[in-house]
């Protein structure tokens, strides 16, 4: 393992780009997906809600690599991705067909849960056109070549989406490798992605193919088993009491199996109930592991997003030129803000996050 060899900011036009599907989130704020009378719209999606965070919170420079259709609901969730400031150049727009049967927006409904009730999200997201990007649709030279990126991120969830969109990924990891671009790389494990198309087994072939391109290797509790195929001692079917030297321990056999993991991380979460979680992160670079402070009992108003608030905080720690010790804590702080406000996006400054490492309290600022 070795530092992150990041290209300088004056040589890039982005300080980061990502590609994922990004999706309307519609959400029965405290209410249930099966008797509400109207959601609140938001976009999201796991890849673009770092870049929207890198923008917003972190005031770094991104863009994203998607595709909508070109209809009023594609136009819906442009306007809400022009909200949150992230580059739209490269979207992608395919036409409507006045149906959707050939291509469509994705849709997400998503109950935030509470006490007992946990947060329960249901996809309909069949045909969309970002499950149907192909090699060759994107010009990846242009990108990481012309224009230049310190930092690219995609995960699982693009990468489950067809049977092609693992091999957009891989296109697009080559191309950022071959121009000098660290890769981050979230697994990200939705077994309802993989439900129709071969399970947590197809999911770790499908990773395994792009492991080997990745710098940045991100998870959380159980994504590293169900996705990667790397057991935690210890830990148990309900993910509780984890042990950040367990998860060290596993990180140092995936490091060795991927010498070209430069970094490893992952949250680490027991959801005692959906508004009380324990919270924490662990980051393996350079043989040591780092953990986050552990934050007992955190109150959660929405859970979604909180693993994405973790990838952009360690990623902006890393282009800030912090090292691995920041960098966990500043992505485990952003994540935990993150889970205080609705929808899948962080709402939070970078002036909350660092007021929240250090630990000052809660009290009102006047």
């Amino acid at each position: 393992m070795a530092t992150l060899d990041l290209k300088s900011r004056e040589s890039c036009r982005w300080d980061a780009v990502a590609l994922g599907e990004v999706m309307l989130r519609l959400d029965p704020g405290t209410g249930r997906v099966r008797t509400t009378r109207s959601f609140q719209v938001w976009e999201g999606g796991g890849e673009y809600n770092v870049a929207r965070a890198l923008r917003k919170c972190f005031g770094l420079r991104t863009a994203v690599v998607t595709a909508l259709v070109d209809n009023e609901v594609g136009h819906l969730v442009e306007d809400l991705m022009l909200t949150g400031g992230v580059d739209i150049s490269h979207v992608k727009w395919v036409p409507f067909d006045g149906l959707g049967r050939a291509s469509r927006v994705g849709l997400n409904f998503t109950e935030k849960g509470y006490g007992i009730r946990a947060a329960l999200g249901t996809s309909d997201r069949g045909h969309t056109a970002a499950s149907q990007l192909r090699p060759g649709d994107v010009d990846w030279d242009r990108i990481f070549g012309d224009e230049g990126a310190r930092w690219f991120h995609t995960g699982g969830i693009f990468a489950a989406l067809s049977a092609d969109t693992p091999n957009v990924v891989i296109e697009a990891i080559t191309a950022a490798k071959r121009h000098g671009t660290v890769v981050s790389y979230d697994l990200n494990f939705r077994p309802s992605l993989w439900k129709s198309h071969g399970g947590s087994a197809r999911a770790i072939e499908v990773n395994r193919e792009i492991a080997p391109m990745v710098d940045v290797m991100i998870g959380n509790e159980e994504d590293f088993t169900a996705s990667l195929g790397f057991a935690v001692a210890g830990v148990d079917e309900t993910l509780s009491k984890l042990n950040p030297a367990a998860f060290g321990h596993m990180m140092a056999a995936v490091v060795a199996e991927y010498p070209n993991f430069k970094v490893v991380a992952t949250t680490l979460r027991d959801a005692k109930t959906a508004t009380r979680n324990d919270w924490s992160a662990v980051l393996y670079a350079d043989g040591e592991l780092h953990a986050a402070r552990q934050r007992a009992d955190l109150e959660i108003f929405d859970r979604v997003g909180g693993g994405d608030g973790f990838a952009s905080g360690m990623a902006y720690a890393f282009l800030a030129g912090y090292g691995p010790a920041e960098a966990v804590e500043y992505g485990a702080t952003h994540g935990a803000l993150a889970m205080t406000t609705p929808g899948d996006t962080s709402m939070v400054t970078l002036a909350e996050v660092e007021r929240a490492m250090g630990a000052s309290g809660a009290r009102v600022i006047r």
